[in-house]
């Protein structure tokens, strides 16, 4: 028997750097994939691999069994779910819509309980990992939802992620998600910090990244953005606009629950300072460069 026949039909809408990446993944284990983007371009080379194109979400969601969706804010996704065309309202009954942008728990917990009204399943997923995670299919998914909800999904997770949990009900992902940029916003500081000492103590950059790098300072940022930043390599593998997109939804929900962030805020200064220097399609280590004379 054809193993695909047996399969969730999968619906993709988002096919940026991540998307894209995450999208032929499925298409390569064999799941039937229904796609749409905004830029048709960037959905050739699923196309070529024989994913069906869609004129719209509403018309997506009617032909899926499952619906996965990482678009760009908070606002997208409302635009994407909400509404008489949107995902909700067109969902097949009783299939599961997943967003894994990440974006605000308090919209997931909407998103959640508008899609159980109908017999649907919406979870939030968040990742983390970046282009590299999304390529080899090792990303870490942050699952907020119902048990039932993840059982469904889980199967189609594992095609993109090494480490996926459910976190809790709905919102959790994205609380999880949010954790995860703020360990990372202080962390890159400490990244860019310490290679602009090397550099202006006279050290070769790489040569000090192949010291520390195995050290208690090692760990992914510094083992994998540390050599873009040695090679002055700026290219995104996570637009600067998105880092500060997510940093603006940490800070606000810090405030609402009455944590104090002093990294974070220093950090989401500096990255809006980047954003507004006209850096906001470059990747995260470009933060490197407001360290430099």
């Amino acid at each position: 028997m054809n193993e695909s026949v047996t399969r969730p039909s999968v619906g993709f809408i988002g096919l940026g750097i991540m998307g894209g990446a995450m999208a032929g993944r499925l298409a390569a284990a064999g799941f039937p994939l229904h796609v749409y983007n905004r830029t048709r371009s960037k959905a050739e080379p699923l196309l070529a691999a024989g994913a069906k194109w869609h004129d719209s979400p509403a018309t997506l969601a009617a032909a899926s069994d499952i619906v996965l969706t990482i678009v760009g804010t908070p606002a997208d996704v409302r635009g994407l779910y909400l509404g008489e065309e949107g995902l909700i309202a067109n969902a097949r009954p009783s299939s599961t819509l997943v967003d894994m942008t990440t974006s605000s728990p308090s919209l997931a917990r909407e998103l959640a309980a508008l899609g159980s009204q109908r017999d649907l399943h919406v979870l939030d997923a968040p990742v983390s990992g970046g282009d590299i995670g999304a390529r080899e299919g090792r990303l870490s998914i942050m699952v907020g939802g119902s048990p039932e909800g993840f059982a469904r999904i889980e199967p189609v997770l594992r095609c993109l992620g090494a480490n996926i949990v459910l976190q809790g009900g709905p919102g959790a992902g994205q609380h999880t998600k949010l954790c995860n940029q703020i360990v990372i916003a202080s962390t890159m500081l400490g990244v860019c910090e310490g290679l602009t000492y090397a550099r202006n103590a006279g050290l070769d950059v790489r040569t000090v990244l192949s010291s520390i790098g195995g050290g208690a300072a090692g760990g992914f940022l510094l083992n994998n953005l540390g050599p873009r930043i040695a090679n002055e390599d700026f290219a995104p593998g996570f637009f600067v606009e998105h880092f500060v997109k997510d940093m603006r939804i940490a800070t606000e929900e810090a405030l609402d629950i009455g944590c104090e962030l002093p990294g974070l805020e220093l950090a989401f200064r500096l990255y809006q300072q980047l954003a507004d220097g006209g850096n906001s399609r470059d990747g995260t280590q470009a933060l490197f460069k407001l360290y430099q004379p």
